[in-house]
């Protein structure tokens, strides 16, 4: 049994060292108790771990083998303590954040705003883009995105569920009527989102398969809040995301229509690099969106 961490630090030292007077020198410990602590965890493991003799000291095969979990021990260790210094530590510096254009403007930036009124020693620089960017590439520390390509590189944790909301104003419904189908849907003007890769097809579930339409709508537009603000004009059905137009359906603005249709789509996450310690900044900043949130997305 280990009954010493110190034991086992101090065999890892003479072993990095292959020697005793220079394990205790740097341990700042006398060359007899380094000797004792060897000693002890060898009697504690039931084996040699060290041959010594009056000119060498090296690892038995026993040795070997233990060295080897060893280090990994002492680096969990390390890394718990720095991880438990780091959660003391009030964040600073420039936190750098990637975000959609609309839901960062809506739902992101209060968040920050209150982050940085509590924490004055950051300064955030923000991004907005609906591109998946790479983030490590680009020096981001931490990014929130609808979905997006796994990347090992990256930690993700689900924030919100997202919801697709095919809507329409009152207005335009009371002129054109209400469609009951998808299939109906190429009877009313449709406002689709061109993106830069081509148009955005739109995302149902029918009969229990995905099924994606292509909008050919009379308008395009390539921002999503400007085809929220056609849709609230009365220019046609458009489907955006629930944390866009939530707001205005529960307060009538705009009428969902082909609810039975809907398919689950990938969460809201937040995403930042893999790294053996998270800095106080982005760990605060991320517990500060999962804190505001956890009754539920503010567009739920």
């Amino acid at each position: 049994m280990l009954d010493h961490l110190g034991d086992v630090r101090a065999f890892v030292r003479v072993a990095d060292d292959q020697s005793f007077t220079l394990a205790a020198e740097r341990l700042g410990l006398s060359r007899s108790a380094v000797g004792k602590c060897v000693a002890r965890l060898e009697d504690n493991m039931v084996t040699r771990l060290i041959h010594r003799t009056t000119r060498s000291v090296s690892l038995t095969e026993e040795g070997r083998l233990f060295y080897e979990h060893a280090i990994r021990i002492l680096s969990e260790v390390d890394d718990a303590e720095s991880a438990l210094a780091q959660r003391h530590q009030a964040p600073t510096g420039r936190l750098r954040i990637d975000v959609p254009i609309a839901l960062g403007r809506l739902h992101i930036l209060p968040v920050l705003q209150r982050f940085l009124n509590r924490w004055p020693e950051v300064d955030a620089e923000v991004s907005f883009s609906d591109e998946y960017r790479d983030i490590v590439g680009d020096g981001i520390d931490v990014a929130v995105r609808i979905g997006g390509p796994t990347d090992s590189r990256l930690v993700r944790r689900v924030l919100a569920s997202h919801r697709l909301i095919t809507c329409a104003a009152p207005d335009y419904l009371r002129q054109r009527g209400t469609p009951r189908t998808i299939d109906e849907l190429t009877r009313h003007d449709r406002i689709g989102f061109k993106h830069a890769s081509g148009p955005v097809p739109w995302h149902y579930k029918v009969g229990g398969e995905d099924r994606d339409v292509g909008v050919q709508g009379n308008l395009r537009l390539g921002n999503t809040e400007a085809i929220r603000d056609a849709c609230l004009a009365g220019m046609g059905v458009a489907q955006l995301g629930a944390f866009l137009v939530g707001r205005d359906i529960r307060e009538g603005r705009l009428v969902p229509l082909l609810e039975e249709f809907e398919r689950d789509e990938p969460p809201v996450c937040v995403v930042y690099p893999t790294r053996k310690h998270v800095s106080p900044k982005v760990r605060l900043f991320i517990e500060a969106i999962r804190a505001e949130w956890a009754a539920g997305a503010p567009w739920a």
